[in-house]
């Protein structure tokens, strides 16, 4: 048996360090000046722990282009190092002084662990120079410089001030990095925030202490709302916030912004920004923030948060699964304050909290617990007197009579149909619309006999409706042109038609005419007279199919390929009939026929095409007739 230790050949190692250390190569930008940060912090922390005698002074970070000698340079006044540190911390790949730092100073904000980002450099860079001096009593200035080979040059000069400036010598490659916009627009990108002031072109381009940083008791509305314009310049402002602020069992800082949201939406990711330490990390968060919160915008801050060595992805581990579940908590409480204190403010917002809400009650059983209390059913049409009375110390104005939409919680809309709308099977059903305009006289209809028709009709809908169904005991969502009225709440009570046997077959058979692409069925039956000759009519289930094949995936996209069914419920009681049964002349029957067909097809959206274009045809040649 042999024993031994893995040889790395260092001759290997930079080409591998070049071409695959970062996804990015832009990102040794805020490798290096996070090494200066980090080096700025452990100053502050050895000068509070006394080790530092001399003066901390103001701590800072320079960034420099130089165009003639093609050179950017970092430079900071932070700890330095010396000659032995030199060699154990640049010539020793993957050894991190910032691990070994946090090892013996456990409350420093370090932001380094690996030991690779000053590697960084060489990823645009054909030689890279250190000048460094250690804080220390009677310390020398150190030079190191590598031209990206296994050899290194290292010796002692002269430098008056503490502190490491790095000097890159970029490729011709990477000349882009000598660009002062290009760097400019990545400071912003990954420094923006850090605690340590920088400067570049002699003007300092961070804000190092940012809102979240700071306590929630300190800060007012219009605090929030400015950092929101800081991160997204050309936003709306936003609905509300959550400030996040927690050190157990792990540290997690941030704010939250619910964002005004269309019903015609589109998520948006890389809306939320996760940091470390104030340094940017990643756009790409939905490890930690729960799916349905993608949504949202806003700054995540966490060190406890692990990262791979890029710090450019996470890695999922216990902690961030209680982060997880720590802001969908936080989210429900917001959410849950909103509705009991202002319930008219949530109701306002609820167009733009809807789609965040249904989301989340399909995703999260833990977030569904609490939303099921504060989910709102806006009703299709009805509409409540709301009284606004005026501002304080606004004597100009008056209170105001304003008609607002009415919202049901769950339970407010069962109380009001549980008489009405529950069904044989005990099943609570939900009446709602897709389209209040197009089924406008379903809506009417049910409207007439009692029924409560809410609206869904936002792109998650669909979904949301096949859930609640599942987790909603004893509920049952029913579209308003699923049948006819009287059947909507399966009773069946419908009225003694007033045609015999013999015409019902008549007219049934009037009816039964194929149409292409649809799959119909037709049944006579005795409804009101007031209720339309024909009404055309699809199965729940098979339209929510249909709807779903629309959006794409799973099984839904079988029922897509299937022709669409209709249910067409001839009125055997409507005046109509008594014309069309005695009318002689057959070709003007079957098209009295084919017109009520057309008719009732129309208000399903189930006329296209060439069908819809004949009955076009055909109305404008009964014009004057």
């Amino acid at each position: 048996m042999e024993k031994g230790q893995i040889r790395v050949q260092t001759e290997n190692i930079f080409p591998i360090i070049k071409k695959f250390l970062y996804s990015e190569h832009d990102i040794f930008l805020r490798e290096l000046v996070s090494n200066a940060q980090d080096a700025c912090q452990k100053l502050k922390t050895l000068t509070v722990s006394g080790e530092n005698k001399s003066a901390l002074g103001d701590l800072r970070i320079d960034i420099a282009i130089d165009d003639k000698e093609k050179t950017l340079t970092i430079s900071d006044n932070g700890i330095g190092m010396t000659s032995e540190e030199v060699d154990k911390y640049l010539n020793q790949v993957a050894f991190s002084g910032a691990e070994e730092f946090v090892q013996k100073y456990k409350d420093a904000n370090i932001i380094g662990h690996f030991g690779l980002g000053f590697y960084s450099a060489f990823m645009v860079a054909d030689k890279v120079e250190v000048f460094t001096k250690s804080y220390k009593e009677d310390s020398k200035g150190v030079y190191w410089s590598c031209d990206g080979s296994p050899e290194f040059e290292l010796y002692e000069i002269d430098k008056e001030d503490r502190g490491t400036k790095i000097v890159l010598h970029i490729g011709e490659d990477s000349k882009e990095f000598l660009e002062e916009s290009k760097i400019e627009s990545l400071l912003q990108k990954y420094c923006r925030f850090l605690p340590i002031a920088i400067f570049f072109k002699e003007k300092q381009v961070n804000n190092t202490n940012p809102l979240w940083a700071r306590k929630p008791s300190e800060l007012t509305d219009e605090d929030y709302k400015n950092f929101y314009r800081e991160l997204y310049p050309m936003g709306e402002t936003p609905l509300f916030w959550i400030h996040l602020n927690v050190d157990y069992p792990f540290k997690l800082t941030g704010i939250l912004y619910f964002p005004k949201i269309k019903q015609t939406y589109e998520i948006q990711k890389d809306k939320i920004q996760l940091y470390s330490n104030q340094v940017f990390v990643t756009d790409e968060v939905k490890e930690i923030v729960p799916e349905f919160l993608m949504l949202l915008h806003g700054v995540i801050d966490s060190p406890d948060i692990p990262l791979n060595v890029s710090r450019s992805y996470l890695q999922g581990d216990s902690n961030v699964r209680k982060i997880n579940g720590y802001i969908t908590k936080k989210v429900a409480d917001k959410l849950d304050e909103i509705f009991r204190n202002n319930r008219p403010d949530f109701e306002d917002k609820w167009e733009s909290l809807g789609i965040v809400v249904k989301y989340g009650m399909i995703t999260e059983d833990k977030f569904l617990e609490k939303a099921d209390k504060f989910v709102l059913l806006e009703d299709a049409t009805e509409k409540v007197d709301v009284q606004i009375e005026p501002k304080e110390g606004d004597e100009n104005q008056e209170t105001k009579i304003v008609s607002k939409t009415k919202y049901y919680t769950l339970e407010e809309y069962k109380t009001a149909t549980s008489t009405l709308q529950t069904n044989k099977e005990g099943k609570e059903i939900i009446l709602y619309t897709s389209d209040p305009v197009a089924q406008d006289t379903y809506v009417q209809a049910a409207q007439a006999k009692g029924y409560k028709v809410v609206l869904l009709n936002t792109l998650i809908d669909t979904a949301f409706i096949n859930n609640m169904e599942m987790k909603w005991d004893k509920t049952s969502f029913v579209r308003v042109d699923s049948d006819i009225v009287d059947n909507l709440i399966d009773k069946q009570e419908n009225a003694d038609s007033i045609l015999s046997k013999e015409e019902s077959e008549k007219l049934k058979t009037l009816f039964e005419v194929p149409i292409p692409e649809l799959h119909v069925t037709v049944e006579v039956k005795g409804l009101s007279q007031e209720t339309a000759p024909v009404i055309a009519t699809r199965p729940e289930f098979m339209r929510r199919m249909k709807d779903m094949a629309g959006v794409g995936g799973g099984m839904a996209s079988f029922y897509g390929n299937l022709p669409d069914e209709v249910t067409l419920t001839v009125n055997g009681n409507h005046p109509v009939y008594q014309n069309i049964l005695k009318e002689t002349d057959e070709s003007k029957q079957k098209e009295e026929i084919h017109n009520l067909t057309d008719l009732a097809l129309l208000s399903q959206g189930l006329l296209k095409g060439a069908q819809l274009t004949d009955f076009i045809n055909r109305s404008w040649n009964n014009v004057g007739k």
